[in-house]
């Protein structure tokens, strides 16, 4: 018995494989939230673009990545579902970002430079539809809460080494910006692509919708029918999508403004960097912690603590304005980011049609990735209207006491749900054993 439990908790190499995934992926999430922004308020300040501008420049690309990734994610998802349309369409993406990452090193005006940030981050992006959709694939249900927090765990401590050999290329040689930053993008390049490969080889998709003889038509017919019915007896996921829509809004923003903030309010450069650093480190631990809770105590009451944790880190990041704060901010956000995206990330997985899992996920994509449009223009708009990064945040508080509030109404519901449908099936195999003999 014991043999058999050891046995069961091994990963397999699939498992394995789609993990290694995040640890190459995140290199370049961290990258984006904290050298990019750095460097792109460098070379804007060489081209006469002011500080605050920079921020709500910075703001602004984010907001357009998220918003044309909210209308291609579902889009793409629905056709993923195809039988062997899933793998070259997340290889595909994969590698036009990568390219993309390599391409950064090129000496380029900042509205390029910007430019050509958002068609990355747009690749980004739209592989992790793929990839978290793959979840459905490479694992079982019981095993979606551990297998997604090693993900997002090891992605952050996996992404800490091309990030420090990066920062010691940039503040510790002495190599000009010019010089370290192009060798920084290319490295984290040949690292996102050597993780990719392994994953893009040996993935099988296991559930999927029949073919269609008109796909590309049968796959917008599939999209436009989302609201005519698709949550008809699933009004937990819809609601589910709703609270994501709100709480995960301020959590990306938090991502992806982070070092742009920091940098403004004066904070030292490397100290920011160390900072966020330190983040990586903590999330390591703390997302396994959370992955090996769910089981025990239910991934929604571990949301539920996650969102309660960034209400206040959000709150408190409104009066800031020393280094010490900053440091503090790190430390709490690495004890609760991995918890609430790799945990929200399995708990969606586990409601959701198998089968169309890479709809689903694109669905939620206009509810997570495109939400963060929103938070990231209120931050850029604000900003530039007070003159104040401090009250850029204030939208970011208000998104996750609102996303609180309904997703404790969604987990109750999704509770319900689940319960009618297990009392239904019940009742049918009841309903079998006393009539055996009707086909």
């Amino acid at each position: 018995m014991e043999s058999m439990t050891a046995k069961k908790k091994k990963y397999t190499g699939l498992e394995k494989r789609w993990i290694l995934y995040d640890v190459g992926n995140s290199a370049f999430t961290l990258l984006a939230s904290t050298v990019l922004p750095i460097y792109f308020n460098y070379i804007a300040g060489q081209g006469g673009v002011t500080e605050s501008d920079a921020v709500a420049f910075w703001g602004y690309a984010a907001s357009a990545v998220t918003l044309i990734v909210a209308i291609l994610g579902p889009v793409l998802g629905t056709f993923a579902d195809y039988s062997g349309w899933k793998r070259p369409l997340f290889f595909g993406s994969a590698m036009i970002g990568v390219i993309g990452c390599a391409a950064l090193s090129v000496p380029l005006p900042w509205i390029l430079f910007l430019a050509l940030y958002v068609v990355v981050k747009i690749a980004y992006s739209t592989s992790l539809v793929f990839y978290d959709s793959m979840l459905c694939d490479v694992t079982t249900k019981e095993r979606m809460d551990g297998i997604s927090s090693q993900g997002y765990a090891w992605g952050y401590i996996g992404s800490c080494i091309p990030f420090i050999l990066s920062i010691v290329l940039i503040n510790f040689t002495p190599l000009d910006i010019a010089v370290s930053m192009p060798i920084a993008f290319c490295m984290n390049a040949v690292w996102w692509l050597g993780m990719t490969i392994p994953l893009a080889r040996s993935y099988k998709q296991q559930h999927s919708v029949p073919h269609h003889p008109h796909a590309v038509r049968a796959g917008f017919a599939r999209l436009f029918s989302v609201f005519r019915g698709k949550f008809h007896g699933k009004k937990g996921i819809l609601l589910f999508l709703v609270a994501f829509f709100l709480y995960i809004d301020g959590v990306y923003t938090i991502i992806d403004m982070a070092t742009s903030f920091g940098t403004a309010l004066g904070f030292d450069t490397t100290q920011l960097l160390l900072a966020l650093l330190l983040t990586q480190i903590i999330a390591f631990p703390s997302a396994i912690v959370f992955g090996i809770l769910a089981p025990k105590v239910s991934n929604d009451k571990l949301i539920f603590v996650c969102i309660v944790a960034y209400t206040a880190v959000a709150i408190f990041a409104i009066q800031m304005n020393q280094v010490w704060e900053f440091w503090f901010l790190a430390v709490c956000v690495g004890l609760f980011q991995g918890g609430v995206q790799a945990l929200s990330r399995s708990y969606f997985a586990k409601i959701i049609p198998q089968e169309r899992s890479g709809e689903f996920f694109g669905i939620m994509d206009i509810f997570g990735k495109g939400a963060a449009f929103f938070g990231t223009l209120c931050v850029s708009i604000v900003t530039q209207a007070t003159d104040s990064v401090n009250l850029g945040v204030i939208p970011i508080a208000c998104l996750f006491i609102a996303g609180l509030i309904v997703f404790l109404i969604a987990a109750k519901t999704v509770r319900r749900e689940q319960a009618e449908r297990e009392a239904q099936r019940s009742e049918e195999s009841a309903e079998s054993a006393r009539n055996p003999s009707e086909e």
